[in-house]
């Protein structure tokens, strides 16, 4: 006798729903999870094989074990039992805080994009806007380093570019961590940064209690050896001249460190710079204390941009934005440091305002001098003059020379100084900044802060090169009377 058992077509989708679910959860998520964690673990190996950093465990670690590392951090715990008694709050309502502020802070790297895709996608984007040189790198100094060391690349501020250009360029290196701002707390911006291994910062957060979590987290990175990107200056340069140093995530890095101990930290400064800044202007508002401008301005900007590029690529007339080139500068070892320059080097660092300046004073050192630049610097000296390319051409060279008397180096585009100087001018002339008459080349006076933004970028160069030559010529002068 056959029976037959009748239930609603609801009951009967809620059942196969919560079958597939289960399926899902139980054979196929974990069959995925697997596939890709075996591909990931290819990729570290792979890469470990010829970085020169290699990723270390810490950065491979789960991100909900480092989220609870941090939350039950000591020096955390610490405050939050103080602040308990201080705001008369149960400890739970302190530690969810807690938990929130290590939830936003610690990364989930992720080998296979960071290596592929962000790999990749850098690549694309960074030669698609501009011409990309690596000015100089001390490659051997890095194979050298020890697993004792955490390394920490220090890198002035110039363009929001810069995390992609030195993610491109870094990456035959290490995987760079980056503290970055909240700008970029948006999606799917947050994600992926995340997973790439950055983590963000509350720059004017005054809330002690999310401080220490930060401090501790940076702490942690530090003593797991993960090499860390870090912007000293904090932001990015609204004049074009190199900032001064914050001092916030550097007192972090080096709060605790022992100069006894079997640890090192070595900094590697980074100069960065470019031909042109997508953001200059922008910048340039906010220098000047100029209220932002509607979002709408800021779309018809951004597509006549895009459309000025495709509408030169299908002509064959564009240029891209010029050359982007990054210097890596040679490492400084603390203890080294310490032994140099602190009056007791077995005592740990209380103040880094000496070191900080000294390490913006090295990058300053390698800022990469490009062709813009170099106009800009001869063109700003005269500005109402009308030059000829020929003057211009013999200011720039006599420039150069004082740089490289001075120790400094110039990227030269294909090694020959009269090409570098007709990009610079080129650039300049293709947005309007230099105005050509009749042969003879003026600048344009509603532009003029914009030519001073390029030329501050090397004016620290400059300014030290008229010193060092001055100094010389005093030297000399006697000689010449004997």
């Amino acid at each position: 006798m056959n029976s037959t058992i009748e239930m609603p077509l609801w009951t009967a989708v809620l059942v196969l729903l919560l079958a597939a679910m289960w399926l899902l959860q139980h054979f196929l998520l974990p069959s995925v999870r697997w596939f890709f964690r075996r591909r990931a673990n290819i990729v570290i190996d792979e890469v470990n094989t010829r970085l020169a950093l290699k990723i270390p465990s810490f950065k491979l670690t789960r991100r909900e074990v480092l989220v609870d590392r941090l939350c039950y951090h000591p020096e955390v715990m610490s405050l939050v039992d103080t602040l308990a008694a201080e705001r008369q709050v149960t400890r739970d309502v302190l530690l969810a805080e807690v938990r929130t502020y290590a939830l936003e802070i610690v990364p989930a790297f992720n080998a296979l994009l960071y290596f592929k895709s962000a790999y990749w996608l850098a690549r694309k984007l960074v030669h698609s806007i501009y011409r990309v040189r690596l000015g100089f790198s001390d490659d051997d100094a890095l194979a050298h380093l020890t697993d004792n060391t955490s390394v920490v690349f220090l890198m002035n501020h110039r363009s929001n570019m810069d995390y992609i250009l030195a993610t491109y360029l870094a990456a035959e290196r290490t995987a760079l961590s980056y503290a970055v701002g909240e700008w970029a707390r948006v999606w799917p911006l947050q994600q992926l940064i995340r997973l790439m291994g950055g983590y963000f910062v509350r720059r004017d957060s005054g809330d002690p209690l999310y401080r220490r979590v930060l401090e501790a987290y940076v702490q942690m990175a530090a003593q797991g050896g993960v090499p860390q990107a870090v912007f000293p200056e904090g932001r990015l340069s609204r004049n074009g001249r190199l900032g001064t140093a914050k001092l916030g995530l550097l007192g972090y890095i080096t709060k605790g460190f022992d100069p006894t101990g079997d640890r090192d930290i070595v900094f590697i400064p980074v100069g960065i710079n470019y031909d042109r800044v997508l953001e200059d202007r922008t910048l340039l508002r906010a220098d000047q204390k100029k209220p932002k401008r509607p979002k709408l301005s800021t779309l018809i900007t951004f597509f006549a941009f895009a459309w000025k590029n495709i509408t030169q690529a299908i002509m064959g007339k564009r240029y891209r934005n010029g050359y982007a080139c990054v210097n890596f500068g040679k490492p400084v070892f603390l203890k080294q440091w310490l032994a140099t320059n602190a009056d007791d080097n077995t005592q740990p660092l209380t103040d880094v305002s000496a070191l900080a300046n000294d390490l913006m004073h090295q990058i300053g050192e390698i800022t990469p001098i490009l062709p813009v630049a170099l106009v800009a610097t001869v063109v700003t000296a005269t500005p109402e003059k009308i030059f000829s390319e020929l003057e211009i051409k013999a200011a720039v060279f006599e420039l150069l020379e004082k740089l490289e008397q001075a120790g400094y180096r110039a990227y030269i585009p294909r090694g020959d100084r009269d090409y570098a100087v007709t990009v610079g001018i080129r650039m300049l002339s293709l947005r309007y900044v230099l105005k050509s008459e009749d042969g003879m080349l003026s600048i344009n006076t509603n532009d003029l802060h914009l030519l001073h933004y390029y030329a501050n970028s090397i004016a620290h160069l400059v300014k030290n090169a008229n010193t060092i030559k001055h100094q010389l010529s005093e030297h000399q002068r006697p000689l010449a009377k004997v």
